[in-house]
């Protein structure tokens, strides 16, 4: 015969499964996004070092002058490309965060909306991170995501005939590709922060939610009547040997002699 092992509260809990916040699936997607976001980082840096510049031609290089005349250092193509790597896998990593942690929340068990509090101190403080995380998370994407889409319009309109003199050049400000690579690294760590906080809140509903149900296995137990003495002998030497029958278990009962039970009861 096989060996058996006996049944835990642990078994009979709900597992997360593979689209929990908890799981390998989840670490991995939230590690691949802070990566993403340093990949960012240094293709910001790099469009920002092989951004276009400008250069006057004509009376004596004076940029005041009607007669002056402007002509790009490069294309821009590289600048151009880097941006547009950064601003679609930016935006990819947050949609796929965002979406997971979506899905993951309203598949958990039990359902956070059920047995979530918002009266208690914890849950009030875990709410207004979790909003605080939510809100800054946002904002440095869209932040970041405008001026890479400044970057991706200038270095865009110099493609053809960028050494041709022209008496107008546009170019991009410096330090406006490095603000949008540090603005790519806030957002992928306040997701992080964002991932924790949900994290730490869906983990805190699963202790409260063991613990009620231990609670009410307990008081289950406490308030079933107690077993007589003689229905316990009875089902105890049921259960250790089945095949006793009722007539046997009365004819092994013992009872007294006729004598000897009025002797008895003229001492009692």
């Amino acid at each position: 015969m096989g060996k058996t092992r006996a049944v835990t509260h642990a078994d009979l809990a709900p597992s997360h499964g593979s689209t929990g916040l908890g799981s390998k699936t989840a670490a991995f997607l939230m590690v691949l996004t802070i990566v993403c976001g340093l990949f960012c980082f240094v293709l910001c840096l790099i469009a920002e070092a092989a951004r276009s510049q400008v250069t006057w031609v004509n009376s004596d290089s004076k940029e005041n002058d009607e007669d002056s005349q402007c002509i790009y250092t490069g294309s821009g193509k590289i600048p151009l490309l880097c941006a547009a790597i950064a601003f679609v896998g930016l935006a990819v990593a947050m949609v796929v965060e965002h979406m997971y942690m979506l899905i993951a929340v309203s598949k958990a068990t039990p359902p956070a909306l059920v047995v979530w509090d918002p009266n208690s101190a914890n849950s009030k403080t875990i709410t207004w991170k979790a909003g605080l995380f939510f809100v800054t998370t946002w904002i440095c994407f869209a932040v970041g995501e405008i001026l890479l889409l400044i970057g991706l319009s200038v270095e865009s309109g110099h493609l053809k005939n960028w050494s041709r003199p022209r008496p107008n050049c546009l170019i991009v400000r410096e330090g406006l590709f490095s603000a949008a690579g540090i603005f790519a690294l806030l957002t992928v760590f306040f997701a992080a922060g964002l991932y924790l906080t949900v994290l730490c809140a869906q983990r805190t509903i699963q202790e409260h939610e063991n613990t009620r149900r231990e609670i009410l296995e307990a008081s289950a137990l406490y308030a079933s009547p107690p077993r007589s003495p003689q229905h316990q002998m009875i089902t105890s030497i049921a259960r250790e040997n089945p095949v006793v029958r009722e007539d046997q278990i009365e004819q092994s009962s013992f009872t007294y002699p006729p004598a000897f039970a009025k002797q008895l009861h003229l001492v009692l």
